[in-house]
């Protein structure tokens, strides 16, 4: 199953996003009714107004989103701080599996994150078809301020996730080798993870570094004492 997952990555090119975090579609956000809507609009008084008579303030869509999910997608802090502050759970999955600390991190919303992570997110949750974390996703999509506000969190530095990646490894495989995926190399080489964990393969982050070409992370991990 590992090397079905690692195929249909690589194969098709999606990086992932096959089971990326889906963001409501419009014929769905146009069917919501009661606390979904009023999330999806931004409509706090409104969110207040049915949480004060009683509304399950962690009802579900049809795709498993919770109403601070909803607002999550839509990046909308205040809606997002109403529903915490009325005690959203934070930790809940949706149907993919993607919790609102996971979403915010892949859409690079590191504001979102700090907020939740504040609120009771837990940054050590597993989430994802892959097993993996926040911090993981994170690290692969190279959004280097959600990594260290992660890491300051105490999200897992050395988590293997079902494809045998860790976030270390995932910023070299699924990155491109650039700046973003380099900072987050060198936030979680600062934070100490163990830059000697190797894929499913036996082989280590340097290695795969120096198979990718990407000079820059191969200077960092070597500088780090990372071994081949």
């Amino acid at each position: 199953m590992k090397r079905f997952w690692l195929a249909l990555i690589l194969i098709l090119g999606l990086n992932g996003s096959a089971f990326a975090q889906t963001a409501p579609y419009e014929h769905e956000a146009k069917a919501y009714t009661g606390l979904l809507a009023a999330a999806d609009q931004g409509d706090i008084d409104k969110i207040k107004q049915l949480i004060a008579k009683g509304a399950d303030i962690n009802v579900r869509d049809s795709h498993g989103r919770t109403p601070v999910m909803i607002a999550a997608h839509n990046k909308d802090h205040k809606t997002a701080l109403a529903l915490m502050k009325a005690g959203a759970n934070l930790n809940l999955l949706d149907r993919e599996y993607y919790d609102v600390l996971t979403i915010s991190g892949v859409i690079a919303d590191v504001k979102m994150v700090e907020l939740a992570l504040k609120h009771g997110a837990d940054p050590k949750l597993i989430t994802s078809p892959y097993d993996g974390t926040a911090l993981i996703a994170a690290a692969h999509e190279g959004h280097d301020g959600v990594v260290r506000a992660l890491v300051k969190a105490g999200a897992p530095l050395d988590h293997v996730n079902n494809l045998n990646w860790t976030a270390v490894i995932e910023s070299i495989v699924l990155g491109d080798g650039g700046k973003r995926h380099q900072a987050c190399l060198q936030a979680l080489i600062e934070a100490g993870a163990d830059l000697n964990i190797p894929d499913g393969n036996g082989v280590t982050p340097l290695s795969l570094a120096r198979a990718h070409g990407f000079k820059e992370m191969v200077k960092m991990l070597e500088a780090a004492g990372a071994k081949p």
